[in-house]
């Protein structure tokens, strides 16, 4: 088999497939449209083809009526603007939607949420029918129709598993409840915790998948492995309390070192490799989200980030999600590093209120060089296009002074049809530095201080490597697209503000230190990716964490004043009322609200 990309097929080819939703049908499934043809579907082509489309859904697009950033994987309307990292940005009356979610105003009406319910219920659809339709072909091997098997279950498992952080609590369907010929048989209740359910996809593709695979794209062992130890991490907490439970946090533990032990994976020698469109599917990934671009079809491009964009040339669209203050003041550093408890008792300089044409000098205090990787900043090369300034933003007085970085591509992967906002960087939605991350926190849990320490310097090691800082940009007399990089006496690039990172080598002797300690880590090392929300979840800590960042940004963000964090009620987002009325079975709704809403 030939070493290829596995690229997102596109909605328009998906039609003959038959695998559609529509939002005037049923939550879950409708009968299949278009040029539908069950014979054509019982070859191995068929299924292939079918089981592509169960790719497809990883994007969050191809859903009738549905804006792709509703659904799309990187989460960054639920994990980010719903967290500490990120305002929702643009102005005040773009996508308010999204400005209910980032006040925790959580409605059961609001299309955003209902659309990635309807999103990931596809994606699961799609998976049932790949397995319930190989049942119909005859002409295919034993390895290769355990093969499907195994990658439509780690699919269903991924669905599953990303609705499970949505929602409390959710319908688990599989094989034997989906059926395209009996709608009502797919109207099961939400009365039970899936997450066994999630681990048993994973780890039966575990069993069966291969520890590497021909076509990039397709999961291997290592991922279904991975994704099994991090629905362990997502049940290793109390989330009342916050109390672990060191049971599940061994039980991920185990898995977590098999994947290091492997010796599979390293990291990247710099952080910036990670969010790269020429350094996709490397040493460090362990599953991407595969994207393509080309001059016929965008369908399979970024759509889903593509609000998130500055609203500077050449993009000029869209200025959402916009990195908070709070987010920029934790990249602050003292002897190297983090202040842990103390990095937001003052601000990084931000040119706030100040035209571009306004002398300004950026923050020249220590700094984790991780920021200028994450955030764009007043005077620091925004990746390879231009200077940032003021104009990169589109309402400065309502959403701040900063854009997103990591998912936009540099310009080698940069444009598509006539909209720069949409590109061919990957999504590494599953990277050895979680893993690490995650061992380092089962350590801490299991009393082994040392080892976690050890962990999180591999990682703070890696963002030290000096060749993998931003340089520092010199104006050319044209424009801010006419720059120079400063180099030293020896030809080095020198750097564009005053990194200071260093690891931590005093021995770690206090739990309740190694935990916070872990846990800043894995804020500095994921920031923007649409993590930190259900991080703050599963770790049981949102309504003291989310409070007091509402309590400070509501100074300086005047649409934040009085937002409140309910807990035991905001930790998750409710059930959508569509759903709900769409779940009636025999006059009765089969899905039943959270008792929160």
């Amino acid at each position: 088999m030939k070493n290829i990309k596995l690229k997102l097929i596109s909605a328009t080819s998906l039609a003959v497939l038959g695998t559609f939703i529509s939002c005037k049908d049923d939550f879950l499934v409708r009968e299949p449209q278009g040029q539908y043809s069950p014979n054509a579907l019982a070859t191995v082509e068929g299924i292939d083809g079918l089981l592509l489309g169960a790719y497809g859904m990883l994007d969050g697009q191809g859903l009738d009526g549905q804006a792709p950033w509703n659904n799309d994987i990187t989460s960054w309307v639920f994990g980010g603007i719903a967290s500490d990292d990120a305002y929702k940005g643009t102005d005040a009356g773009d996508q308010p939607e999204e400005s209910f979610i980032e006040k925790y105003d959580f409605q059961a009406t609001n299309d955003h949420i209902t659309n990635k319910w309807r999103g990931l219920y596809k994606g699961i659809a799609r998976t049932n029918d790949v397995i319930n339709s190989l049942k119909n072909v005859e002409k295919i091997s034993d390895s290769k129709k355990a093969q499907v098997i195994a990658e439509a279950r780690f699919l269903r498992g991924l669905f599953h598993f990303e609705a499970r952080k949505m929602w409390k609590s959710i319908p688990y369907i599989d094989e034997n409840i989906y059926n395209l010929n009996d709608l009502e048989s797919t109207k099961v209740p939400n009365d039970k915790e899936v997450w066994p359910m999630i681990e048993a996809d994973f780890q039966a593709a575990m069993n069966v998948l291969p520890e590497t695979q021909a076509q990039v794209g397709r999961p291997t062992k290592y991922a279904a492995m991975a994704f099994l130890a991090k629905a362990k991490m997502f049940q290793g907490y109390d989330q009342s309390t916050g109390a672990a439970k060191p049971a599940v946090l061994q039980a991920a533990k185990a898995l977590l070192e098999q994947i290091v032990n492997s010796g599979k994976y390293q990291l990247t020698e710099k952080f910036e490799d990670n969010f790269r469109v020429a350094t996709r599917n490397n040493k460090e990934s362990i599953f991407e989200i595969q994207y393509a671009v080309s001059s016929a079809n965008g369908d399979a491009a970024t759509a889903g980030v593509g609000l998130a964009h500055p609203y500077i040339d050449p993009w000029g669209c869209c200025g959402f999600y916009q990195p908070s203050q709070n987010l920029v003041n934790a990249y602050k550093t003292q002897n190297g590093l983090p202040l842990v408890d103390t990095f937001n008792d003052t601000d990084v300089k931000n040119d706030q209120g100040l035209t571009y044409s306004t002398p300004f000098e950026p923050y020249d205090g220590p700094l984790d060089p991780r920021l200028d990787h994450t955030v764009g900043r007043r005077g620091i090369l925004f990746i390879d296009f231009k200077i940032h300034g003021s104009d990169f933003i589109r309402d400065q007085t309502y959403a701040g002074p900063y854009s997103p970085k990591k998912h936009i591509a540099e310009k080698a992967g940069f444009g598509i049809n006539g909209w720069g906002n949409l590109s061919s960087n990957n999504y590494r939605i599953m990277r050895y530095d979680m893993v690490l991350l995650w061992l380092a926190e089962c350590e801490v849990e299991l009393g082994n201080l040392q080892h976690a320490r050890e962990l999180v310097n591999q990682i703070r090691t890696r963002a030290a490597n000096p060749a993998g800082f931003v340089p520092k940009a010199i104006q050319g007399p044209a424009s801010r697209d006419d720059y120079s990089i400063a180099k030293d006496a020896s030809g080095n690039a020198i750097p564009a503000a005053n990194y200071v990172i260093k690891t931590y080598d005093a021995a770690w002797t206090d739990a309740a230190a190694a935990r916070k300690a872990v846990r800043m880590e894995n804020r500095l090392e994921f920031a923007m990716e649409g993590h930190r929300f259900f991080d703050l979840q599963r770790w049981g800590v949102s309504a003291e964490v989310l409070n007091a960042y509402l309590a400070k940004e509501g100074t300086k963000r005047t649409y934040l004043s009085g937002a409140t964090f309910k807990k035991n009620k905001n930790e998750y987002f409710p059930i959508p009322q569509q759903a709900i009325d769409r779940s009636f079975k025999e006059g009765t709704a089969t899905l039943k609200q959270d008792p929160a809403y």
